[in-house]
């Protein structure tokens, strides 16, 4: 089979290239050149696609003994995915950028262009399993839970699948990485990268902030009363506690929390934990790993990279999906992905166009479910949302 390997200069990448050359596999690494301004080295974990990391891949395809290319797909990267992200933010909503990546990069721009050159699949280093199932191809979760990247990848189609592999799916990331020390790749102690990669610094209100400038406006109570103000509701997401820029002094000492972002009134709104919980979701956009569901059909939804599966119903529509949780949970945002799971198996996702309670749901079960799963790492974003 010929494969084209995409070799970001990290150890998974390298070590499912290795894995599919020493199976017999007629393999070309891979480089996406994905920013007009790479730094020349990395400044720390974060982040990714630096000069440092195309060098790093470069060096074990010589050690692979693989032809390698880089291919540029930075104009493309910025529209589909940078310009996207920072629409989506100035447009009240909180994208994940990791999905859109792989739905319109890695499995569309790559894949599209190594089949017309030729190639029948093209391999990633993504922790998750394809499985040949009785309509075909399947995606499923990873065996290690701690690395499975299935809910980044829900967002390809059968076709896709069809063209993938993910060689690195049966394992856990030690034994990546005890496999790349004994084939000597000099990758194998080097960091991951995590969250952004387009953002290394981790800063994702700042560089929204310099990208959208200021767009001040008002921070409402649910009653309507002003209790501050900020400089860009790009700043903030559903279910954030910190930096809110509240006049404490208004407030009854209770923690409050974002509940509604109006971009168009530049109004930001915040409550008590209890108006956090949904279990009602609407998405859009909907992209399915095989064939739709028909009818009324039992899931497991995930709204966050590395979030709960909640036992659900889902109803597809088209191109809209209604998703009903089973319970309540905390801190979904329009703009996020819901990911729609048979046991292990990837059935397909949506994108969050609403979240709401349903009538007759108990409020009590909204605070006692959702305590302690949404965490926020101060910078005005959710910190797991990518």
């Amino acid at each position: 089979m010929r494969v084209v390997a995409a070799m970001s200069g990290g150890v998974d990448s390298a070590v499912a290239a290795a894995r599919l050359r020493e199976a017999g596999h007629d393999v070309v690494g891979v480089h996406l050149a994905l920013s007009q301004s790479a730094a020349t080295l990395r400044e720390s974990a974060r982040g990714c696609c630096t000069l440092e990391d195309a060098g790093d891949a470069r060096r074990v395809a010589d050690r692979l003994g693989i032809p390698f290319y880089v291919w540029d797909l930075a104009e493309r990267f910025r529209t589909d995915v940078v310009d996207d992200f920072a629409a989506e933010y100035a447009a009240g909503r909180t994208p994940n950028p990791c999905l859109r990546c792989n739905e319109r990069i890695k499995f569309a721009g790559l894949l599209d262009k190594a089949v017309a050159l030729g190639f029948d699949a093209v391999a990633t280093g993504h922790y998750a399993r394809i499985v040949e199932g009785p309509s075909g191809r399947e995606l499923h979760r990873a065996v290690d839970p701690a690395k499975d990247q299935s809910y980044v990848l829900g967002v390809l189609t059968a076709d896709q699948l069809a063209h993938a592999l993910f060689p690195l799916g049966e394992s856990t990331k030690s034994a990546v990485r005890a496999e790349a020390a004994a084939r000597g790749l000099a990758v194998a102690r080097k960091p991951d990268s995590y969250d952004i990669c387009f953002i290394p610094d981790g800063d994702t209100r700042g560089w929204l902030s310099r990208r959208l400038g200021s767009r001040p406006g008002e921070i409402r109570d649910g009653g309507g009363a002003v209790v501050g103000r900020h400089e860009g509701t790009y700043g903030f997401t559903i279910g954030q506690r910190r930096n809110l820029g509240l006049d404490r002094g208004s407030l009854d000492g209770e923690p409050r929390y974002v509940t509604g972002i109006d971009a168009a009134t530049a109004t930001v709104t915040i409550g008590t934990a209890d108006l956090l919980g949904v279990d009602d979701i609407t998405g859009m956009r909907a992209r399915w790993c095989g064939p739709p569901p028909v009818g009324s059909v039992r899931v497991g939804a995930q709204v966050r990279a590395h979030g709960e599966e909640i036992p659900a119903t889902a109803v597809a529509a088209g191109e809209t999906v209604h998703v009903r949780l089973d319970r309540r949970i905390r801190g979904v945002a329009p703009g996020q992905s819901v990911v729609m799971y048979d046991g292990s198996r990837v059935l397909g996702s949506a994108t969050i166009a609403s979240a709401t309670t349903a009538p007759g749901a108990a409020r009590e079960e909204a605070a006692r479910e959702g305590a302690g799963r949404h965490t926020d790492d101060g910078s005005g974003t959710t910190s797991d949302l990518f």
